[in-house]
């Protein structure tokens, strides 16, 4: 009996067991699963239970203008100058004419023509002639010219016979005034007529259809608009030709906006010409126009030139420099201390632990012994390196 309920219970244990078995398995792996990610976990440095990712490592970002560069003593540093000079602004311009020299030459009647006896660029004295027109209006000035020489010829004799009757005692003398007013009248209108013959170069005891027309000043022929057979109309335009005075001419320039400070009425320049670079001129700021260019936002600067050789012609272009009245210090480098990246200029100065450190700056002119001036940038007295194009490739390497 009692062997039967030990049995029993036996068989009950051993099938309890078999019916919780897979319960323990799934309880042993999901202590095992949590262990596992409670590891990973402490491994990643993160808090457990948390679920939130890694920390990010986030690598600094290269500096090009502030970098370190293995064995910086491979490079060698010098130390800026100090250069003082007066400010200069360089702006092109244009050869003009002097328009206060400059006399157009028009024809003194309408009509043809006939002869040119002077080009275009040919320089002419004062008195040469020019050219000639074949014109009607000739015929009607001389027509008017000898109308007034036979009145005044008329009154004349009237004025004679009146005198000598109101001498007589048999003409009043009302009538003596009349005929004296006549004669003045007449005087008048010959003189007219011939005043009207020379204005047109026309001699009154030569009656001529041609007219010839003689340069007024002397200079260079600057502008031509007639040919033969040309028609023309008296003391229009354009006018057949235009003489210059090249003693005197005008360089205009555009200056910028924010340059303007910079020139000043009566101020002396420096004029160098693309033509002659070797030759220095001086010219005089006469005129700055008050009125800007809305396009380029420039204005018109106007230097009057001597020119006793004739090297300054109409169209040449030029280079005006003004120099402005206070000095200032800027800092010299040699010019291999300079290296051009993108159009613009830099140097490279040493900074702390093998570090370099990249200055933007503005060059200006040339000066001896492979030096150049440094407008803005730097300042006398900082160190840089003397060969930047050495240092910039092997930055980049």
């Amino acid at each position: 009996m009692n062997r039967k309920i030990v049995f029993t219970q036996s068989a009950n244990c051993s099938s309890a067991a078999l019916t919780l078995s897979p319960l323990i398995a799934l309880c042993l792996s999901l202590t095992l699963l949590a262990t596992g990610c409670a590891k990973v976990r402490a491994q990643s440095g993160a808090a457990p239970g948390n679920g939130a990712p890694p920390p990010a490592q986030v690598e600094p970002e290269f500096d090009v203008n502030h970098f370190h560069v293995d064995h910086p003593e491979h490079f060698p540093i010098t130390t800026a100058g100090e250069y003082t000079t007066a400010p200069q602004l360089n702006v092109t311009g244009v050869v003009n004419p002097d328009v206060s020299r400059q006399v157009q030459v028009p024809s003194l009647v309408s009509g043809r023509i006939s002869e040119i006896d002077a080009r275009l660029g040919d320089e002419v004295k004062k008195g040469q002639l020019l050219f000639k027109v074949n014109s009607t209006d000739v015929s009607g000035a001389y027509s008017d010219y000898r109308q007034a020489v036979k009145n005044e010829l008329l009154t004349k004799l009237q004025l004679d016979r009146a005198k000598t009757l109101y001498d007589a005692g048999a003409y009043p003398r009302s009538q003596l005034e009349i005929a004296q007013n006549a004669e003045d009248d007449n005087l008048v209108i010959l003189d007219t007529a011939i005043e009207h013959l020379k204005l047109l170069g026309l001699d009154p005891e030569k009656p001529s259809a041609i007219v010839d027309v003689y340069a007024p000043v002397p200079g260079i022929i600057s502008d031509q608009e007639i040919t033969i057979a040309t028609g023309v109309q008296a003391l229009t335009a354009p006018a057949p030709f235009t003489i210059s005075d090249m003693s005197r001419v005008w360089i205009v320039c555009d200056v910028y906006e924010n340059d303007l400070p910079q020139v000043h009425l009566n101020e002396l320049a420096d004029i160098h010409l693309n033509a002659y670079p070797e030759r220095l001129m001086k010219g005089r700021v006469s005129n700055i126009l008050p009125i800007m260019d809305p396009n380029i936002r420039t204005a018109k600067v106007r230097i009057e030139v001597d020119n006793p050789e004739n090297l300054l012609r109409l169209g040449m272009f030029a280079t005006a420099t003004f120099h402005a009245l206070k000095a200032e210090k800027h800092a010299t480098v040699p010019a291999t201390a300079i290296v051009h990246i993108h159009d613009r200029e830099w140097v490279y100065s040493p900074a702390e632990s093998g570090y370099f450190r990249r200055y933007e700056v503005s060059s200006g002119v040339s000066l001896p012994n492979g030096m150049q001036e440094i407008v803005s940038g730097i300042g006398p007295g900082q160190q840089v390196v003397t060969n930047a194009l050495i240092l910039q490739d092997t930055s980049e390497k």
